[in-house]
């Protein structure tokens, strides 16, 4: 069980990188930028509308004025989530990570859990006695939790194939 959660948490942690990729929404299709926490389908379809009708977003002004439903605040959060115009962030807004850190973080994390499993373990009479016996209801919680954070770790990942997929498409039609 413990094995399980660890996994999951490990994951989830390996997958958070690939969310914060950067998307310029001059440049972005519709599943970069669905990509984006804060922007799903609908605001991705009013981003590229917009776009098609006038052009180019020159700055984040003029992206927060044509764009129904983007004000400063919502501009703030896409921006901290790694959205930028024409390479900027919003200012005031503290800049996403960089997406290039994640196979890192992956590396180190996919370490930890080996050296963990590797590591020798105690007599089962002292792990019985050092921990408190739990609840029926507190391994319920733990397994949900390990469940959700699997879910969300599991979209984490489709959503990065999916942009994965929509680049590559993208560099192949560039070649033609």
């Amino acid at each position: 069980m413990f094995k399980k959660i660890l996994l999951a948490i490990v994951t989830l942690i390996a997958t958070m990188g690939f969310a914060f990729a950067q998307v310029d929404v001059n440049k972005a299709d519709q599943a970069a930028l669905d990509g984006v926490k804060g922007i799903g389908p609908v605001t991705s379809k009013a981003i590229l509308d917009e776009r098609a009708k006038g052009g180019a977003f020159k700055d984040w002004a003029d992206f927060e004025s044509r764009v129904k439903g983007i004000g400063p605040k919502s501009s703030v959060k896409l921006s901290e989530a790694g959205l930028q115009v024409n390479g900027q962030a919003k200012s005031g807004a503290p800049a996403a990570p960089v997406a290039k850190a994640a196979p890192a973080k992956k590396e180190a994390a996919v370490k930890e859990v080996a050296a963990k499993e590797a590591a020798p373990k105690p007599a089962a009479a002292t792990d019985t006695a050092a921990a408190p016996a739990k609840t029926a209801a507190e391994t319920k919680k733990e397994a949900a939790a390990a469940k959700k954070e699997a879910k969300a770790a599991a979209a984490a990942a489709k959503k990065e194939a999916k942009l994965a997929a929509a680049e590559a498409k993208k560099a192949e039609a560039e070649k033609k």
